[in-house]
C-alpha cells in the first residue's frame, strides 16, 4: 500500500497523539513529535520542501515512490507535495523544520501542510 493509498484509508483517523510540542523562533517553526515504536506518523504532504530532524531512534520515511530508513541523529530533507508517511522502528524523537512568521498553533497546520494530496 502506498502512502498515498494509507492517507486516503485513513484520512481523519489517529490512534495516537504524539506529544506534540510548538517551538518558535523568528522566521522559524519546528514541530517536535514523540513516536512510540510501532507508530506510524504522516501520510501527508507540505507546501514547502523543509529539514526534518530525527533525535532519536530509528525510523522508516515512505513516498509512492521510494523508502528509507534513517537512524538517529539524522537530519532529512522533506520535498515539497511529495506525500510521505513516518514508520517507527524504534521509540522515536522527530523535528520537522519550517521557515514561517506563523505563530499561532491553531493556525501553523494551515500554512504548512499541503491539501493537494
Amino acid at each position: 500500500m502506498t502512502p498515498t493509498d494509507m492517507f486516503n484509508a485513513n484520512l481523519g483517523h489517529f490512534d495516537v497523539d504524539p506529544g506534540v510540542i510548538h517551538h518558535f523562533s523568528d522566521g522559524l517553526y519546528a514541530k517536535q513529535m514523540h513516536l512510540p515504536k510501532g507508530y506510524m506518523a504522516g501520510m501527508h504532504a507540505h507546501n514547502y520542501s523543509h529539514l526534518s530532524i530525527l533525535g532519536k531512534g530509528k525510523v522508516i520515511v515512505r513516498t509512492d515512490n521510494d523508502e528509507k530508513t534513517y537512524t538517529a541523529p539524522a537530519c532529512i530533507n522533506m520535498q515539497a507535495e511529495i506525500l510521505h508517511s513516518i514508520e517507527a522502528l524504534e521509540d522515536a524523537v522527530w523535528f520537522c523544520i519550517h521557515a514561517t512568521e506563523e505563530t499561532d498553533v491553531n493556525k501553523v497546520d494551515e500554512v504548512l501542510i499541503h491539501k493537494g494530496v
